[in-house]
């Protein structure tokens, strides 16, 4: 019988020291000294599209075709011949008013006229920045000295979470 009072004995005082032991345990949140602040910095590439256009004019496909000439040929000489106002005039006018008919009528037949057209090109610039990435922090708690790195600049002082329990 003494053997299981024994037992029952140890196993409450056990259980006693660990309900003492949480119960005395404490986290709590307090505020450390801030001693120095760094900013991280992180070198950034980025590559930006960058489109430059530009108008080009072809000429448009000449004709192998003399129907040009031979109509321009046609109604300058029967403008000539009408300019005229004797017999010898008019042969001359309508000569005269053939062959000018006749270049004029082949020029436009081979297309003197030029079509366009908008060419882009699009060329890639190479851009590197530095880009704050977060800060490494110094700070001092309790006569000691640590370092955290945080996203955000912390002030004058930083929050920090305590944790206190029996060293057994």
């Amino acid at each position: 019988m003494k053997k299981i009072q024994l037992k029952t004995l140890f196993g409450s005082v056990t259980l006693a020291l660990l309900l003492a032991q949480n119960a005395s345990a404490g986290n709590y949140r307090d505020y450390a000294q801030v001693t120095r602040v760094d900013p991280i910095y992180e070198r950034v590439t980025q590559r930006i599209p960058e489109t430059h256009c530009r108008v080009e004019t072809h000429p448009n496909r000449r004709s192998d075709s003399h129907t040009g000439t031979i109509v321009g040929g046609i109604v300058g000489a029967a403008i000539g011949n009408e300019l005229g106002n004797k017999k010898r005039n008019k042969q001359v006018g309508a000569l005269a008013g053939g062959l000018l008919g006749a270049s004029i009528g082949r020029d436009i037949s081979r297309g003197n006229t030029r079509s366009a057209r908008e060419v882009c090109e699009t060329h890639y610039q190479t851009r590197t920045e530095r880009q704050l990435v977060g800060y490494r922090v110094d700070y001092r708690y309790q006569g000691r000295n640590y370092q955290t790195r945080t996203d955000q600049h912390p002030g004058r002082r930083i929050p920090v979470s305590v944790n206190v329990r029996p060293a057994l």
